[in-house]
């Protein structure tokens, strides 16, 4: 069987997180797609309702079985924690393919055994960020052509707006 850990803080899940899982599942048997519980960083979402979300989110996705969970610690020994051997990252800009060179070469110098597996984004979700939308939603702007409609009303909920623009 393989299986892959797509490892994020999602917070929150976007089209372009969705998009790489979704053309994951076409890959691999078993996608974990696991919540990052990061005490370095302040998410505006609880892990419960991030993994929340994305639980919410894969519902729908049927080429392979997807699982949800988080974690906390290293993401090497997660996966291998999970008898996973890739980890499946995207890629938006060559801003992010230095940062996960980086993060992918560490990973490699601490398990030889598990690879990381690249997907690029699909061009109509290369510009989208958690923090992007956050960043819009924070202003009552509409974020729903970037997130799916309930994690939308999670953030107007978040942010006190009740109305869209």
């Amino acid at each position: 069987m393989k299986i892959a850990v797509y490892p994020g803080s999602f917070d929150p899940i976007t089209y372009g997180h969705l998009d790489i899982i979704q053309r994951g599942a076409k890959v691999f048997d078993k996608i974990i797609v696991a919540t990052l519980v990061n005490s370095a960083k302040n998410p505006l979402f609880s892990t419960d309702e991030r993994t929340g979300m994305v639980r919410e989110a894969v519902r729908g996705i049927q080429d392979c079985e997807i699982e949800v969970d988080h974690f906390d610690g290293l993401l090497v020994d997660y996966v291998k924690r999970r008898q996973a051997n890739v980890i499946l990252r995207g890629l938006r800009a060559i801003s992010d393919f230095e940062y996960e060179l980086q993060i992918a070469s560490v990973n490699r110098i601490i398990s030889d055994e598990v690879e990381t597996l690249f997907f690029m984004s699909n061009n109509k979700h290369s510009f989208i960020s958690s923090s992007m939308v956050k960043e819009i939603a924070r202003y009552g702007a509409e974020t729903k052509e970037l997130v799916p409609d309930f994690v939308a009303q999670m953030l107007r909920e978040k942010f006190g707006h009740t109305k869209t623009r």
